[in-house]
């Protein structure tokens, strides 16, 4: 009875994982062809109400044979084993090692019937775990696939962005079913010049199979660092579909989606509306998916991968992290949700009931619960310490700051620290509250503080851009020079300039709450005067702009004769 209990216990909990992070997280994946300098880059929101805002780090690190680490599910924290350790584990800056190597996710639940409570890997500690044992993506990829198959993987279905200085990577994978190692996936590498992305829905559709050349099965899985190798996918992924009866069909016409992640109307609207909304600003065809992207068409889905109309810089990339659905029939300012100061977010739940009938909320890649964000750089003509980067922000990514950590770093800034606070423990010199603290505000009156906001975001972006490229070339420069003692100098460097950004970020956005508090309190919007000649002060000029005309006429038909001064009143 007990071991029964234990067991509705965790399966009830990873339903309760699943739907706080379901309709949740995005990540946009940008190969070295698609980008201005030849980078290759990745994005992750991680989205979630109960989720804080901290930079994880890792240190390089040598271990004596037999040594084991525990494992931690990363969403609850909740111990499910030990694994044996590496030998030599690499540090990790957030979601990008040493090497370059950046990992993201997006959680899409899939087929619960393939959920294995027994196993010791959840996807969290798959990410990080990969990220210290992995020089490249391919071996990233080989990492994932073996330590599943060797300790058993506990999560639901995931997506996953892998990335180094040379490809990108697209990975989907779910469980085999209780007491069942291993995964049931398949992982494509995006072509060069394109872009792809994932938001809770599996995306893979059919995929080569194997050939021996292109497309190698699990089976095959030292084959994966082949570099004409493009397509993994695990020996069983078909067989295990046939096993629960979901498929009778071909191999070669087998869909990972379409059977292991079926796409309903709240998929496509909740989930792959925000890939779509993200390809729409890139590339010109992508309203022939629009129906798709709403949820009225799920047949005519939308395609893996897509060639940009021109290639991205990074703040186009950063970009595509910022949106609401602006420009397109989905914009959330354009609806009465929005309120009369035109507001981008919109309150849980996102579906409710009116006079029996169910109606949503929009849900944009930009949102209110994100714990943390990043655009990840890997480049491949410079030296692994300086040539990558983590653009690393916390809370709202339309509000946040992408600031520049160096994959190579051997700290992070005290403000985005683990430990500094948690999402029940505020901490006022935390990166995470003092944003929180600036955003809550700004959505008192998004259209009105928006701006003011904005223009010091773009401030304080554009000049981490251009530090950043003065950086590189002195760092290069060290890393490169055979000179002793350079390599730390090097490493000085960029742990010293990456800490600062991130405590100057931090600090100008303390200055800029008092700013707009000090600006904006109570409705009004005040502006310092000069001091005239023989005045020891003087009040500063206040506007009272009210609300919008067309705010005015809903509350004019809301409330009828009620607020309606009589002809002839004094008012």
């Amino acid at each position: 009875m007990k071991r029964i209990n234990a067991l509705m216990l965790t399966l009830l909990l990873s339903i309760f994982l699943v739907s706080e992070k379901s309709m949740a997280c995005t990540n946009f994946l940008v190969t070295k062809g698609a980008s201005k300098d030849g980078s290759t880059m990745i994005t992750y929101s991680a989205d979630s109400h109960v989720l804080y805002g901290e930079l994880y780090y890792w240190p390089a690190m040598k271990y004596k044979p037999g040594t084991m680490v525990d494992v931690y599910e990363w969403d609850a924290g909740k111990f499910l084993g030990s694994i044996e350790q590496s030998p030599v584990t690499f540090s990790v800056v957030g979601n990008i090692n040493q090497y370059q190597v950046a990992i993201g996710e997006t959680t899409y639940g899939g087929r619960g019937e393939l959920h294995n409570p027994d196993g010791i890997i959840d996807y969290g500690s798959l990410i990080y775990i990969a990220l210290q044992r992995s020089k490249n993506a391919r071996e990233a990829i080989y990492n994932m696939v073996t330590l599943t198959e060797k300790y058993g993987y506990c999560s639901s279905g995931e997506s996953f962005s892998i990335s180094d200085p040379n490809e990108v990577w697209i990975m989907e994978l779910i469980g085999k079913g209780p007491g069942k190692k291993g995964l049931s996936f398949v992982a494509r590498m995006i072509p060069d010049g394109y872009i792809s992305g994932h938001a809770n829905q599996a995306r893979i559709t059919t995929f080569p199979v194997a050939n021996g050349t292109t497309s190698i099965t699990s089976a095959e899985i030292d084959k994966v660092f082949n570099p004409a190798v493009e397509t993994v996918y695990a020996a069983d992924v078909v067989d295990v579909a046939r096993g629960f009866g979901w498929y009778d069909g071909a191999d070669a016409e087998f869909s990972f989606s379409d059977v292991y992640a079926p796409v309903d109307f709240s998929a496509a609207r909740f989930c792959e509306a925000r890939v779509w909304s993200g390809f729409n600003k890139v590339n010109s065809t992508m309203g022939d998916y629009l129906n798709y992207a709403m949820g009225y068409d799920l047949h005519n889905r939308m395609p893996l991968w897509i060639k940009p109309d021109k290639k991205l810089g990074l703040d186009d990339v950063m970009g595509l992290m910022r949106d609401y659905y602006q420009n397109t029939p989905m914009d959330m300012t354009k609806d009465v949700g929005a309120g009369p100061y035109l507001s981008t977010v919109r309150w849980r739940p996102m579906s409710w009931k009116v006079d029996g009938q169910t109606y949503l909320h929009e849900r944009a890649i930009a949102t209110q619960q994100t714990g943390f964000s990043f655009v990840t750089q890997s480049r491949s003509w410079l030296p692994d310490p300086v040539g990558g980067i983590i653009w690393f922000g916390v809370d709202d990514t339309y509000y946040t700051v992408y600031t520049p950590m160096y994959c190579g770093i051997t700290s992070v800034p005290q403000s985005f620290a683990v430990g500094n606070g948690d999402i029940m423990t505020y901490s006022a010199d935390a990166a995470f509250w003092v944003f929180n603290e600036v955003t809550n505000f700004v959505y008192s009156r998004a259209s009105v503080m928006t701006p003011d906001l904005q223009a010091k975001q773009n401030e304080l972006e554009q000049k981490y851009m251009k530090e950043t490229a003065e950086i590189d070339a002195k760092a290069a420069e060290l890393f490169r020079s055979t000179a002793k003692g350079s390599a730390k100098k090097g490493s000085d460097l960029i742990t010293s300039y990456s800490v600062n950004a991130g405590d100057n970020t931090v600090k100008e956005w303390r200055e800029l709450y008092k700013h707009l508090f000090t600006k904006y309190m109570d409705g009004n919007i005040k502006t310092r005067r000069a001091l005239p000649e023989g005045y020891k002060y003087i009040t500063p000029e206040v506007k009272q702009p009210g609300y919008p005309q067309e705010w005015l006429m809903r509350i004019v038909l809301d409330a009828g004769e009620k607020l309606k001064v009589p002809a002839g009143a004094g008012h």
